[in-house]
């Protein structure tokens, strides 16, 4: 016979805290992505309406933005990467479904979030590191 204990505030409390924290693991990894997307179209535009002569300080800039992307990513990614926490379970899929496999689904999905955002952030490089005027 099992006996189930009424959780208590603290306990409620944190695990509100902790399911808060994963939606914004989820959510903060495409943000930078979408961030960093805007950023290196808007500078190019401009740059290349306003003064063609700065193409490549704005370069550098964006590879600076491009670097400080990849590692806001990455971090999320690894605290996303310890949260999905399946290496002391054993299990890639959590087939019961309790709460603390709801917890661990989320960690996954924000991995593999993470994961897309940092190619999306290395492909929309690309045309920012081959671009050679404004023309």
């Amino acid at each position: 016979m099992t006996c189930k204990h009424l959780p208590r505030p603290d306990e409620e409390h944190r695990e509100f805290r902790e399911e808060a924290d994963s939606l914004w693991r989820i959510t903060l990894s495409p943000v930078t992505w979408v961030a960093h997307f805007l950023l290196s179209y808007i500078v190019v535009a401009v740059v290349c309406a306003k003064a063609p002569a700065l193409l490549g300080t704005a370069r550098i800039g964006l590879l600076v933005a491009t670097l400080l992307a990849l590692a806001v990513i990455v971090w999320l990614g690894l605290r996303a990467w310890r949260q999905w926490d399946w290496n002391n379970t054993g299990d890639y899929t959590n087939p019961v479904g309790e709460a603390e496999d709801r917890h661990q689904f989320l960690g996954h999905a924000a991995v593999l979030l993470a994961l897309i955002s940092a190619i999306g952030v290395i492909y929309g490089t690309l045309p920012v590191l081959m671009l050679e005027s404004c023309r």
